[in-house]
């Protein structure tokens, strides 16, 4: 009689266990290190991270903490700088979710850096937030990391650059804007028209420049670099810049401000020149923040949707925390014209 064989014949092709050792060897590093990077600590070099991690991915290794349990009812919201109208319209979209699921929000402030400074990361994963709202700046590759770790997701709100690749982002329809704002002084007849757009470097002053460019290249008018300026977005540079077109030979006789704020310096800096707003000149801004409601004679505007964009910056990432899988990476909102008194005819 033949010897009974078991059916269950072993798998010589079966990988060993994913292990903190079997990182630890791939990488070329130490089993601490890799307890490191796993737990989000500081003192790992960028580079060793980053290959750690890859590694981390390709094995598809599961992390043995569960991280959503240590979290806590927090929303962290994460600026360049706080001291404007425009942040407060974040601030209420983020707070209305953060409402709606019976968290607090903590704010913090990069104080004006585009990525945030080295401490700020021990911060929040000190605080455990469910996730992250950063507005304008976006974390670095080293910082992203360590809250990848940490399972503490990152969403950028109307970001300034290009994100991560893996860093969600909630913006605007910049380009659009910039195009309708500078169409609707086009249609009103001006020919000579300005802009004031923010930093070089800020891909959202960018686009609105382009789309600029954009309008007046398609009604057949050239574009005169002197009438093309950048500013900061706050209102003395919507003034300082006003001032200096003013004293052209040629002078436009309607100004496209790229932020709300641009455009109260364009007032104050007509009104010293002794010039009427829409009489002598028509001024245009973008964001349509209250005080373009109030302000005399009420603003034209593009209306960006801050609450509504912060609101979903905030969705997606308590949608990220729950292990949601999101959307498009990249989601840009709609802008509108905002059509009040301070656009006219040219005299």
């Amino acid at each position: 009689m033949a010897p009974k064989t078991s059916s269950a014949t072993p798998d010589r092709h079966r990988q060993p266990p994913v292990t903190i050792a079997r990182i630890a060897a791939e990488a070329g590093v130490s089993v601490p290190t890799v307890s490191k990077v796993v737990n989000g600590r500081a003192d790992v070099a960028q580079e060793t991270r980053q290959r750690v991690e890859a590694i981390i991915k390709k094995h598809g290794y599961q992390r043995r903490t569960d991280q959503r349990a240590t979290r806590t009812n927090l929303l962290e919201l994460v600026f360049h700088e706080l001291e404007s109208a425009w942040a407060l319209e974040i601030i209420q979209g983020v707070e209305q979710v953060a409402r709606e699921h019976d968290m607090a929000v903590v704010l913090s402030e990069s104080q004006g850096r585009r990525t945030p400074g080295r401490g700020w990361v021990e911060g929040v994963l000190a605080r455990r937030p469910a996730g992250v709202v950063s507005v304008l700046s976006g974390p670095s590759a080293d910082q992203h990391a360590r809250l990848h770790a940490a399972d503490i997701p990152i969403v950028v709100v109307d970001p300034a650059g290009d994100p991560e690749p893996d860093v969600p982002s909630i913006g605007a329809t910049n380009w659009n804007g910039g195009l309708t704002a500078t169409r609707h002084l086009i249609e009103l007849g001006h020919r000579r028209i300005a802009v004031i757009g923010g930093p070089d470097n800020m891909l959202c002053s960018r686009a609105r420049i382009d789309g600029y460019r954009a309008a007046l290249e398609t009604a057949g008018i050239t574009v005169d670099p002197e009438l093309v300026r950048n500013g900061d977005f706050h209102v003395e540079a919507g003034y300082r810049e006003t001032m200096a077109l003013l004293r052209l030979p040629d002078p436009p006789t309607g100004v496209f401000a790229g932020s709300d704020l641009q455009a109260l310096g364009v007032y104050e800096a007509a009104r010293e020149a002794g010039l009427r707003v829409p009489e002598d000149l028509s001024v245009v801004g973008f964001d349509d923040l209250p005080v373009a409601r109030w302000v005399s004679p009420g603003l034209t505007t593009v209306h960006q949707p801050l609450q509504e964009m912060a609101a979903a910056g905030a969705r997606m990432a308590l949608g990220l925390a729950r292990g949601e899988v999101v959307g498009p990476q990249r989601v840009e909102l709609a802008t509108s014209l905002v059509v009040r008194q301070s656009t006219a005819a040219p005299a």
